[in-house]
């Protein structure tokens, strides 16, 4: 009897913690987007998604540069820096976005960074952000 209520107890204990370290996580976040909104034309709430992890990261875009960060990461790119920026509804790897959801896509030096938002915060980021190519070359028939 004291063995069931012990390992209930931890399970319980395990969820608890669980949910304070998640709840943690997205005031971190907040914490971080308001002290961007200030400085930056528009901030978000993204997840940033490498091969198969998904971080949730708070993303910004001021006059010069493009921050990405969560309590783990700090992050940003210099936009002149940015080789290409696209919008799409799945990820470069063809995988599906959830419904309701784009990608904001950046390439930068040969290498890419995508992030998922909500469709309504993509359309302010194309506002302030449109969707560009640096020096693509264009093929012209002969």
């Amino acid at each position: 009897m004291l063995a069931t209520g012990t390992v209930i107890g931890v399970v319980v204990l395990a969820v608890l913690i669980w949910f304070f370290l998640r709840t943690r996580s997205q005031d971190l976040l907040a914490e971080m987007m308001e002290k961007r909104r200030g400085s930056c034309r528009v901030v978000s709430r993204a997840d940033y998604v490498e091969g198969m992890q998904k971080l949730p990261v708070a993303i910004s875009l001021s006059d010069t540069n493009l921050y990405y960060e969560n309590p783990d990461l700090q992050a940003s790119f210099e936009l002149p820096r940015l080789e290409e920026v696209e919008y799409d509804d799945e990820l470069a790897t063809g995988r599906s976005i959830p419904p309701g959801s784009r990608a904001l896509r950046l390439r930068s030096h040969g290498t890419t960074f995508e992030f998922v938002m909500e469709a309504a915060e993509i359309a302010k980021w194309q506002a302030a952000l449109p969707a560009r190519r640096t020096g693509s070359t264009t093929a012209k028939a002969v």
